[in-house]
């Protein structure tokens, strides 16, 4: 019972968070931190979520477990009107949901129309669709803290995964558009940017070769690689009160690969 209490008197006590695409990998990870900082929550994907939705109630919190299509308004829609149902609201939106780890590297001129726009539905145009679900409920708030999921490739232009890469930018766009359409209601909108993280995804990806991942660690200033638990940190910023003078900015998490 003292575990619960100390966990549910966190910095984000009484907040109500979604995340996407957390059934697994970097969301997951997201999802059971912000139980640990007080926060009930609500897990989207298109996978089974019960294996993160019981390791939150383990966490001393709530959990709502939905399926969900983030490029499918309806989905969006309805997850949101459940998390409204069982909690009272939405207070904090990742937009964690992307298609990325199963990607394989290949030049620009190989990638299929087809491709282009399954990588760009679900990764640009589904932090769209949740922002536009979920921006009604925070208004009625006065207040709340949407995060989308950039990446530092967007930054650098990296090569090999032009639609990835394209994506990223949108969101990185999107993100400085809604938060000057939003900040007079109170809604804080920021993007984390991580480098080359050694998700669940990425370990078992054979395009990611122990070349490319050294490579990618020679550029960083922090020499190693990056886990999902180096990102909560900042996560966990941009979703408290702390940050609440922080709106449109991106924030580069890789070890210092991206210095800007």
């Amino acid at each position: 019972m003292t575990k619960s209490i100390e966990q549910n008197a966190g910095p984000l006590a009484g907040k109500v968070a979604i995340v996407t695409g957390a059934a697994q990998g970097l969301g997951a990870t997201f999802a059971i931190e912000l139980a640990k900082a007080g926060a009930r929550l609500v897990v989207g994907d298109l996978a089974d979520p019960t294996a993160t939705c019981a390791a939150i109630k383990s966490a001393g919190s709530e959990a709502l477990g939905v399926s969900l299509d983030v490029t499918d308004p309806v989905s969006v829609a309805n997850m949101v009107s459940d998390a409204c149902a069982r909690f009272g609201g939405v207070d904090i939106l990742i937009n964690n949901a992307a298609i990325s780890g199963q990607l394989r590297l290949q030049p620009l001129i190989s990638i299929s129309s087809a491709e282009w726009d399954r990588v760009l539905g679900v990764n640009l145009r589904g932090p769209f669709e949740c922002i536009k679900a979920v921006a009604p409920v925070m208004k009625q708030r006065g207040y709340g803290k949407i995060i989308n999921l950039a990446s530092g490739t967007a930054i650098k232009g990296s090569p090999g995964i032009a639609h990835y890469v394209a994506s990223k930018g949108g969101v990185i766009a999107l993100t400085r558009a809604a938060a000057r359409e939003l900040g007079g209601d109170g809604i804080r909108v920021n993007a984390l940017a991580p480098g080359l993280t050694m998700s669940e995804a990425m370990l078992v990806n054979p395009s990611w070769t122990a070349e490319i991942v050294a490579n990618n660690i020679a550029s960083r200033a922090l020499k190693r690689e990056a886990v999902p638990e180096d990102l909560v940190g900042t996560m966990l910023f941009l979703a408290s009160p702390a940050s609440d003078f922080l709106t449109g900015q991106t924030l580069s998490v890789d070890g210092g690969s991206v210095m800007n």
